[in-house]
């Protein structure tokens, strides 16, 4: 399965994501951020849906579907599919994928979910009162893989931005393989840097 975060409306880099995943993942996962603020993106949003993206909201569609985003929401430029589509979306997601049972948040998925859990987060230490075999979050945009019992934990990192200066302008995202639990982190060259 691939996996994605933190999109934050950069699209060139979304598409070329989607078109690395479309040869080698069978599902497609979407850990929240796919736009920033108040910047509703109808294309990122219109190709999660036609990709059947598995999909969990983030800190920003929150502030977008709240009240401070009726003025973004009620702009003609945001198609009304797309939105609905948003609207839908859940939180937090469970489900059996591939045999895992997995769990997809945005942010922590210990109360107050809004944290931000860096890879070495004591936290993690509770992963067994998850109930999953799979664990995956965004929010941070630090790419981790962390085994803790049986749970494997996993964010993909930004597909959209880094914050990390060691790593430049490199964006990327993940692939799970859920025969053997493997995680491969793939990064490229910023597009929407590139095109600045």
């Amino acid at each position: 399965m691939g996996i994605v975060a933190d999109v934050h409306g950069n699209a060139a880099a979304f598409d070329r994501a989607l078109g690395e995943l479309a040869a080698e993942a069978d599902a497609l996962l979407v850990a929240g951020d796919a736009f920033s603020d108040h910047r509703f993106s109808n294309d990122i949003v219109r190709a999660m849906r036609e990709a059947e993206a598995l999909y969990v909201l983030g800190n920003h569609e929150l502030s977008f579907l709240g009240p401070g985003g009726t003025r973004a929401r009620e702009s003609p430029r945001v198609s009304r599919a797309e939105l609905a589509y948003v609207e839908a979306a859940p939180t937090e997601l469970r489900c059996t994928i591939g045999g895992m049972r997995l769990l997809m948040v945005h942010g922590s998925p210990f109360p107050p979910y809004a944290r931000y859990l860096d890879p070495e987060s004591p936290e993690f230490e509770r992963a067994g009162e998850l109930d999953a075999d799979l664990v995956v979050l965004g929010h941070t945009h630090l790419p981790m893989a962390r085994r803790v019992g049986p749970t494997l934990i996993v964010n993909p990192g930004s597909v959209g931005m880094s914050d990390q200066p060691a790593r430049g302008d490199q964006v990327g995202y993940a692939i799970v393989d859920t025969d053997s639990g493997e995680v491969i982190f793939r990064s490229f060259d910023n597009p929407r840097r590139a095109a600045v």
